[in-house]
Order: C-alpha cells, then sequence, then structure tokens
C-alpha cells in the first residue's frame, strides 16, 4: 500500500471512533493521520505498511502500543491525551511524535500481530442470535467458536444477561451484560449451552498478568465499563478454565463438523469479528465444511451458524444466523462493535 493509503487508515478509523462514541481515539486518529512522520521506526513502519491498512487493523495495532504506554504509567504527556485534558491538535501532535521517538522499541511490537480486542460484551450480541437458533430447534446448543482469542466470549454460559429485561443465564453469575437495549425485549426462549469449545490460531491465556495487561491496553480510554467487566471475566478465568485450542480455524472446524452429534442437540458455529482476518482460503474451507454438514443435518441433528460481523455499509455489526434444516441467512440484530448497544431486527 501507498503512504497516502496508509494515512487514510486513520483517517477510516476517526470514523469508526466519532460514530462508536470514542472522541479521544477519533481526534488521536486523525491526528495521526495528518502528522505522523518517519522519525522514528515505527512511524516508517506504519507510513511504509504493505498489507491493507485497514483490514489489518493497523490504527488500532499502533493505539493499543499508546494505550499501553499510558497504562504502564511511562509517559505522562501521553496520559493526558489519553485522558482527554489535551485536545488542541497541535499539542497532541508534538506529543505522539516524541512518543514515538522516546519509545520506538516498546512500540515496534505492537505492530506486528492484529489487535486482540476480545470483548466480554459482544456475548450480548451473540446471544440474540443463539436466542432465534433455540426458538427454531429447541433449547439444547452445542457451541463451537472460532478466533476465540482470549477465551472470554467462551464463558457465554456463565454470564448473566439482561436484554431489554428478559433475564438469561445463572442470577449469581459475576459479570452480567447490559447493553443498551434498542428495541422490544426478546421472548424468553428456553436455553440451555450445553457445552462451549474454541479454537485460536494464537490463543491468550488471560490469567497471566501480561496478557491480561494487553487486553486491557485494547479497551478505549472512553469505556471505563468495558474495563470493568473485562476484569471481572478474566477473574472468572483464573476460577475456571475454558476450552480452548490452538488451532487452524479451518482445521478445526472440519474437525469439530466430523463428530458425532447428541440427538436433542443444534451444533452452532459462532464468532465475532474474526470473519476479516480470515485467510481467503481458510473462509472457503469453513464454508464447504459448513455446506456438508449440512446436508446431514435434519430435525433431531441440526445445525446453526451465528456470526457477529461488520457490515461496511452502517458501520456497525450486523448479527446473522442460518439454521439447518433452514431457509437462508436471517439478520436478527446491530450491535456496537463492543457490544454497548443491541437493536434486534426481528
Amino acid at each position: 500500500m501507498t503512504e497516502a493509503a496508509n494515512r487514510e487508515s486513520f483517517r477510516i478509523q476517526r470514523g469508526y471512533c466519532a460514530h462508536m462514541d470514542a472522541p479521544i481515539y477519533a481526534h488521536l486518529c486523525g491526528v495521526i493521520a495528518d502528522g505522523l512522520s518517519g522519525e522514528s521506526e515505527t512511524g516508517r513502519r506504519v507510513l511504509g505498511w504493505t498489507g491493507e491498512p485497514t483490514r489489518d487493523a493497523l490504527p488500532l495495532r499502533l493505539v493499543g502500543g499508546l494505550h499501553a504506554l499510558v497504562q504502564a504509567g511511562r509517559d505522562d504527556d501521553l496520559a493526558r491525551v489519553f485522558a482527554g485534558t489535551v485536545t488542541d491538535e497541535a499539542a497532541i501532535a508534538a506529543i505522539v511524535a516524541r512518543t514515538l521517538v522516546d519509545h520506538d522499541a516498546a512500540l515496534l511490537p505492537w505492530l506486528d500481530g492484529p489487535p486482540q480486542t476480545n470483548e466480554p460484551g459482544r456475548s450480548g450480541a451473540l446471544m440474540t442470535g443463539l436466542l432465534a437458533v433455540a426458538a427454531r430447534h429447541g433449547p439444547r446448543l452445542e457451541l463451537i467458536e472460532i478466533g476465540s482469542s482470549a477465551g472470554l466470549n467462551l464463558l457465554i454460559d456463565r454470564y448473566r444477561f439482561d436484554l431489554g429485561g428478559t433475564m438469561i443465564g445463572p442470577a449469581d453469575a459475576p459479570v452480567t451484560i447490559r447493553p443498551d437495549w434498542r428495541g422490544p425485549a426478546p421472548d424468553p426462549v428456553p436455553l440451555t449451552i450445553e457445552s462451549v469449545r474454541g479454537c485460536d490460531i494464537q490463543p491468550l491465556d488471560a490469567t497471566d498478568p501480561a496478557v491480561a495487561a494487553r487486553l486491557s491496553a485494547y479497551v478505549w480510554a472512553e469505556a471505563v465499563e468495558r474495563q470493568v467487566r473485562l476484569q471481572a471475566a478474566i477473574a472468572m478465568l483464573r476460577d475456571r478454565g475454558v476450552a480452548l485450542d490452538r488451532a487452524d480455524a479451518a482445521d478445526w472446524v472440519e474437525a469439530r463438523l466430523a463428530e458425532p452429534q447428541a440427538a436433542g442437540v443444534t451444533r452452532v458455529l459462532l464468532h465475532s469479528v474474526v470473519w476479516q482476518y480470515l485467510p481467503a482460503t481458510s473462509a472457503t474451507r469453513i464454508e464447504a465444511a459448513m455446506t456438508a454438514a449440512a446436508t446431514r443435518a435434519d430435525a433431531t441433528r441440526p445445525l446453526a451458524w451465528v456470526q457477529m460481523e461488520p457490515d461496511r455499509r452502517t458501520a456497525q455489526m450486523l448479527v446473522r444466523v442460518r439454521n439447518w434444516p433452514g431457509d437462508g441467512w436471517q439478520a436478527v440484530a446491530e450491535s456496537h462493535a463492543h457490544g454497548a448497544w443491541v437493536m434486534p431486527l426481528a
């Protein structure tokens, strides 16, 4: 990609952040887009990025590294930017330029991999899809999730949900997912999650303090509630772990779909903000595996696919469901990227 395209990715991210009520990050991304220089190795690598910068979430890689410096107490001037107390663009540009030089070695590794924004709040949006599956096939679900990252959404069977007043999940759960519900509350469909398993090509151990700090750095500075919920979810993992495999998504889905399926249980492929990061060959294999498994699905052993992925037309997340036996994809909800709000569509 050209330098102009790489700068433009920060302007695109600025628009997303502004749309998602993150004015500090929107302002920061705009300043970086216009003012980033090649004075540091980090700056040169960003400006010379050879991948597709928006698909690679390049802006979030860099901003995550900057936020990590703030959370570690390593840069007081930058901390004032993230607190929203420095808003002058020239001042922000000067602080960022100096930070990239002073902390070049610490920031460079943040460009090496995609952001790990494993967000428990997304479970609230995913639950709208699971309710639709349960309403169609019955309450018993077996969940297989790809792109599980640190496994925080694999706790979906242990979270409590308040979806517009409809309560789901254990009443004594340490974490309650309570999105701003923008529409009629869903019917309280009986739902039992029999099992939850997940995979990631590079799974994270959120119980490791260094990994927990990394996840925390990817939580936007404005999102105080998200930060509190993240720490509570990590505490749940420390108390009892989840079934999270290190595996290629396509290999893993093919293997899971080949396993015996209990009668009366719907097998559900689940993912959120993952599809854009998959290689095209992996996505094609997963689609083919689901198509093949669909030919074996029947009323006794149904199959479903629940996904929460970006809708580029609206700059929101779209929750879609497909059932077998069934009749094609159904959009069931729109959602904020981090699950702050959910709007049912059906």
